[in-house]
C-alpha cells in the first residue's frame, strides 16, 4: 500500500512542478491525475497494484469533509455577515455549471451526429 500511495503523491508532485514550472492556470493535481491516467493507459498492471489503496481511499474520503466543517464552524460570524452573497454565489455558479455542462452536451451530441431524443 506504500508504494501506491508514493505512486499517488509523486504524480501530483510532478503535475504541481509542471504546473508551477510552466505558469500554467491548470490546477497541479489536475495535471497529475493527467500523468496517472497516461501511466495507467501505459502500463495496466500498474493500475491493478494502484487499486487497493485508492479504494481504501475512497472509502475514507468522507473524512476530508471534516476540515471544510471546522473552518466552517470557526467562520461562522463571516458567514452570519456575509451569508446572502455566499449562498448567492454558489446557487449562481452551480446553475451556470449545470447549463453550461447541458450547452457542451448539446454542441457535441450534435457533432457527432446524434438526434435529440
Amino acid at each position: 500500500m506504500i508504494p501506491a500511495l508514493t505512486l499517488l503523491l509523486m504524480c501530483q508532485l510532478a503535475g504541481e512542478v509542471i504546473a508551477r514550472g510552466l505558469g500554467l492556470s491548470v490546477p497541479g493535481p489536475v495535471i497529475g491525475m493527467g500523468l496517472i491516467v497516461a501511466l495507467f493507459l501505459a502500463m495496466p498492471r500498474v493500475a491493478e497494484a494502484v487499486r487497493p489503496a485508492a479504494a481504501v481511499l475512497l472509502g475514507n474520503l468522507s473524512l476530508l469533509f471534516v476540515p471544510a466543517g471546522v473552518g466552517i464552524v470557526g467562520h461562522l460570524d463571516r458567514l452570519g455577515a456575509q451569508g446572502v452573497a455566499i449562498l448567492t454565489a454558489i446557487v449562481v455558479s452551480t446553475v451556470l455549471a449545470m447549463v453550461v455542462g447541458a450547452l457542451v452536451f448539446v454542441a457535441v451530441a450534435r457533432l457527432v451526429g446524434q438526434q435529440d431524443g
